[in-house]
């Protein structure tokens, strides 16, 4: 690469225009020096650019659950992650560096040997069924209740942790986690909104995080990268874990569930019983088919032998005139 540049200069070419025939030819044969050392990168590095495959359909899934709808409020570490703000005053979010961003973060929870020193840290309702998944296929510890003061600072308490890297669901209803964490040298990842304060936060992921569907999609692709790049799943092969059981589900949620069950349990009675009704009605017609050519056969019979009593009885009474 640096003969390549250096020998754009005018006086290098004059030299070498001589030497070897024309500028052109000297360009071309660095060109494609340049390109065959790229080749053979990239040949050699494949599984580092394995990885970018899935990013079309991610953020495709991003688009669908809204993670790009970011709040009406801006603060100003969180501008370089917006793209614009529509007409309504909401700011939407750019998913490439957020798909980047998730991407890093595999990679660091990746990196720590024992998957018991990460933490994962929710208050909020509908962010704690997620986090529990992700600890139940990557292997780390889920803190999915109010938190404790004293969990990462106080040695006395019960519930003292050391963790090596914390993973936290939103920093404003997270902050006593994150501040503990801060005290303690511990590095924190964040999934922020854009009025989301990101002081002491490490790592951010800038996304929609009042939004179910979007905090259960990005605790999905999370635990899929990392477990892409501990090989525990072939990279290229789909996750046999669908996104659906990382979201939060409410009361209301599994009644409707439970009654579009019912609704197609009877939907599939009721098609048996009409299934069956039309069978009988079948059988039926078959029956009166089979019956109906013995019934005119027995008319046919009784047709001849009421023309034969009246030819006998005309014999009879020709044989008396006679």
């Amino acid at each position: 690469v640096f003969f390549f540049f250096f020998f754009k200069q005018k006086t290098a070419y004059e030299i070498l225009s001589g030497l070897v025939g024309s500028e052109m030819c000297i360009r071309d044969r660095y060109q494609r020096r340049v390109h065959g050392i790229y080749l053979l990168f990239r040949a050699t590095n494949q599984e580092m650019f394995d990885y970018v495959k899935t990013k079309d359909d991610d953020i495709v899934s991003m688009l669908i659950t809204k993670c790009h709808l970011g709040a009406q409020n801006c603060t100003d570490k969180m501008k370089p992650y917006v793209w614009k703000r529509n007409k309504e005053g909401i700011h939407i979010i750019n998913l490439g560096k957020t798909w980047e961003k998730l991407m890093i973060a595999a990679r660091i929870i990746a990196g720590i040997q024992n998957p018991e020193e990460v933490l994962a840290v929710a208050v909020r309702e509908y962010a704690q069924r997620p986090i529990l998944k992700f600890a139940q296929y990557t292997g780390a510890k889920a803190m999915a209740s109010k938190w404790t003061p004293g969990t990462l600072t106080n040695q006395i308490t019960k519930k003292f942790l050391e963790p090596r890297l914390l993973i936290v669901s939103d920093p404003r209803v997270d902050m006593r986690a994150v501040k503990e964490a801060s005290y303690m040298n511990i590095p924190s990842i964040a999934f922020c909104d854009t009025d989301s304060p990101i002081e002491n936060v490490d790592i951010v992921i800038p996304c929609n995080t009042k939004s179910k569907e979007s905090i259960a999609l990005l605790y999905w692709i999370l635990a899929r990268e990392v477990l892409y790049l501990r090989g525990t799943i072939k990279r290229g092969e789909k996750w046999s874990i669908i996104m659906d059981l990382f979201v939060h589900k409410t009361q209301e949620d599994l009644d409707a569930q439970q009654k579009e069950k019912d609704e197609k349990i009877h939907k599939e009675e009721e098609n048996k019983e009409e299934g069956e009704k039309e069978e009988e009605g079948e059988e039926e017609a078959q029956a009166e088919e089979e019956v109906a050519p013995a019934k005119a056969g027995g008319d046919a019979w009784a047709d001849v032998e009421e023309e034969h009593q009246t030819q006998s009885i005309k014999l009879f009474t020709l044989k008396k005139l006679m």
